[in-house]
C-alpha cells in the first residue's frame, strides 16, 4: 500500500513522477532520435509494413516473419505507424520506452517499500543507459515491461490466480526481448530466494517458464526462430573490461566515468552499511555475475553481456534501502534526497543537448536524399573515430535511403538466419558502412568494397575523403560529407540470397 501520509512523502513521490515523465525530453527536442541503430530499425519496419506491395522495395528486400524473443517494437509499430506514420510513430515509441522505464522503477520501489525512496533516484540514470542510447529498443521496451511485471509479481503475491496471469505475462516479456525475459526471471528468483531462503525459490518461478516452449521447440512447432549460435567474440576479457568501464557511456567521457564511479561508491557504501534490500539485491547481483559469464553474441544478437550490466546496475541501485529493512519508514536526510536527483538531471540535460545538436546535423545530412533517384543502390560510408568515447549517432544514417527513397542500402540488419529482413540480390549489409579509422589514417573510398555494387556513394565524416572511386561525380555536399554518383559497375549475373 502506498504511503503518502506526510508532505515529504508526497513531495518525493511527485518529484519522482516528474523526473520519470521528463525522461522523454531527448525525444521531444530531437526530431530524429539519435540512437545509432535506430534508422536501421526504421528501414526494417518500412519493408515489413509495405508487405511486398512496393515493386522497388520488393526487388531488393524480402521479409520473413518469425515469432522470436525480439519483437517488442516490431509488433508495436504497426498500430503506431497506422495512426502517426512510420517516423513519428517510431519517435513516440522511443519516448514512451524511457517514460515507462522511469515509471516502472517507481512502481517497484512503491510496491516493495510503500513509498518512493532514494533508490528510485539512484536507478533513474540507468534509463538512458548505453543499450537504449545505442538503439536496442526491443530490449529497452522489454526491460520497462519487466519492471512492471516484477512489481505485479510482488503486489499480487498472495493472490491464488497470480500463476495464471503470469503465464502470458512471461510470454509478453519474452516477445519484447529474450534478455528482458531473463532479467525478469532473475529478479523474481532473487525475490523468492529472499522470501523463502531455500531451493524452493527456483520452482516458485515456474509461471514465467512458458517461453521455454518456443525457445526449445519453436522451429519445429512454428517454423520460427533464429540461429541459436553464440560466441564470446575476440579479445574476450579486453571486451569485458571495456563494457564494464562503459556501463554508463554516452557523450562525455569524464561525466560518464565519474557517474559510474559515484554509482559504485553508493553501492559499496550501501553494502558496507547493510542497506541492500535482498528482495532486489540478490537479483541485481546475479545479473552482474551473469554479465561476466555469458557470451557477447546470442542468436546473432550483439552485446548480450553488456545488456546485463546495465540491467544489473539498475536493479542493484533500486535495491538500496536507507531504512535497512527495519520497517521504520526512515528516509534519507533532506539534503541527501535533494541531491539524489541531480545525477540524473545532469545526465539527462547532456543527453538532450547532444541529441538536439546531432538531430539538426541529421536533418542537414538527409538533404542528400533529395538527390537520390527512387529505388537506386546506395553504399553508405560513415567514418567512426577509433578512439572516440562518444556514441556515434550517424552509423546507420544510410538506412534512411531505404525509408524515404526505397533504396537498397548497406546499413541494414539483414544477415541470413538471424534477421527477418533479407536481401533479394547480393549487396553488403551492416556493419559494412562503418569505417573505423585512427586520426592519422587516410580515408580511402577508392577501395570501399560496398561501392562496387552501388549506384551512389553516401559519405559521412568529419574530414574529406582522401580518395574516391574512379569516375565518381559529387552531386551533393554538406561540410565534409558528400553524395557521389558512381560509374556503373560491369553487369554480372545476380545470384539469390537465402532468406534469413
Amino acid at each position: 500500500m502506498m504511503i503518502l501520509n506526510t508532505s515529504r512523502n508526497r513531495v518525493t513521490f511527485w518529484s519522482a513522477i516528474v523526473l520519470a515523465l521528463l525522461s522523454c525530453l531527448p525525444v521531444l527536442v530531437a526530431r530524429y532520435p539519435q540512437m545509432s541503430d535506430y534508422p536501421a530499425h526504421l528501414a526494417r519496419y518500412h519493408v515489413m509494413l509495405d508487405g511486398g506491395h512496393n515493386a522497388e522495395l520488393a526487388r531488393y528486400y524480402g521479409f520473413t516473419w518469425a515469432w522470436t524473443g525480439n519483437l517488442g517494437v516490431d509488433i508495436l509499430i504497426r498500430p503506431f505507424a497506422a495512426i502517426f506514420g512510420l517516423e513519428a510513430g517510431g519517435r513516440i515509441i522511443v519516448g514512451l520506452i524511457a517514460v515507462l522505464t522511469g515509471l516502472g522503477i517507481i512502481a517497484v520501489d512503491v510496491v516493495l517499500r510503500g513509498r518512493v525512496t532514494i533508490a528510485s533516484f539512484l536507478a533513474f540514470p540507468m534509463i538512458w543507459g548505453p543499450m537504449l542510447l545505442t538503439g536496442l529498443i526491443n530490449f529497452g521496451l522489454g526491460q520497462a515491461v519487466a519492471l512492471w511485471a516484477f512489481a505485479g509479481w510482488v503486489l499480487w503475491e498472495d493472490r491464488r490466480w497470480r500463476w495464471a496471469l503470469y503465464l502470458p505475462v512471461g510470454l509478453v516479456v519474452w516477445l519484447c526481448h529474450l534478455s528482458a525475459w531473463g532479467m525478469l526471471g532473475v529478479m523474481v528468483l532473487g525475490y523468492e530466494w529472499q522470501q523463502r531462503g531455500n531451493w524452493r525459490a527456483l520452482p516458485a518461478c515456474w509461471p514465467l517458464a512458458l517461453p521455454l516452449i518456443p525457445l526449445l521447440f519453436g522451429r519445429w512447432l512454428l517454423g520460427a526462430g533464429t540461429s541459436g549460435e553464440f560466441s564470446y567474440g575476440d579479445s574476450v576479457w579486453g571486451f569485458k573490461r571495456y563494457i564494464w568501464l562503459a556501463a554508463m557511456r554516452d557523450s562525455n567521457y569524464q561525466l560518464d566515468r565519474r557517474s559510474l564511479d559515484l554509482v559504485w561508491l553508493m553501492l559499496g557504501l550501501a553494502s558496507l552499511k547493510r542497506r541492500i534490500d535482498g528482495r532486489l539485491g540478490w537479483g541485481g547481483a546475479l545479473l552482474l555475475v551473469i554479465a561476466v559469464l555469458m557470451p557477447r553474441h546470442i542468436s546473432g544478437g550483439d552485446f548480450a553481456d553488456y545488456r546485463m550490466i546495465t540491467a544489473g546496475l539498475l536493479v542493484t541501485c533500486l535495491s538500496i534501502d536507507w531504512d535497512g529493512g527495519q520497517g521504520t519508514g526512515r528516509d534519507a536526510p533532506v539534503w541527501v534526497m535533494s541531491l539524489a536527483p541531480l545525477l540524473y538531471l545532469v545526465r539527462l540535460v547532456v543527453t538532450t543537448l547532444s541529441w538536439q545538436a546531432d538531430s539538426a546535423e541529421t536533418a542537414r545530412l538527409l538533404t542528400a536524399l533529395d538527390h537520390l533517384p527512387r529505388g537506386c543502390r546506395v553504399a553508405s560510408a560513415v567514418v567512426v573515430p577509433a578512439a572516440d568515447w562518444r556514441l556515434d549517432h550517424f552509423e546507420h544514417i544510410g538506412a534512411y535511403a531505404a525509408v524515404r527513397r526505397d533504396c537498397l542500402t548497406n546499413a541494414n540488419f539483414a544477415v541470413p538466419h538471424i534477421h527477418m529482413l533479407h536481401l533479394n540480390q547480393p549487396f553488403a549489409v551492416d556493419p559494412s558502412q562503418r569505417v573505423i579509422l585512427g586520426d592519422e589514417q587516410p580515408v580511402d573510398m577508392a577501395s570501399f568494397a560496398p561501392a562496387e555494387d552501388a549506384d551512389y556513394l553516401w559519405y559521412v565524416g568529419a574530414r574529406e575523403p582522401d580518395t574516391m572511386p574512379a569516375g565518381a561525380q559529387v552531386v551533393w555536399r554538406e561540410g565534409h560529407s558528400l553524395l557521389a554518383r558512381l560509374a556503373k559497375p560491369a553487369p554480372r549475373l545476380a545470384k539469390s540470397v537465402e532468406p534469413g
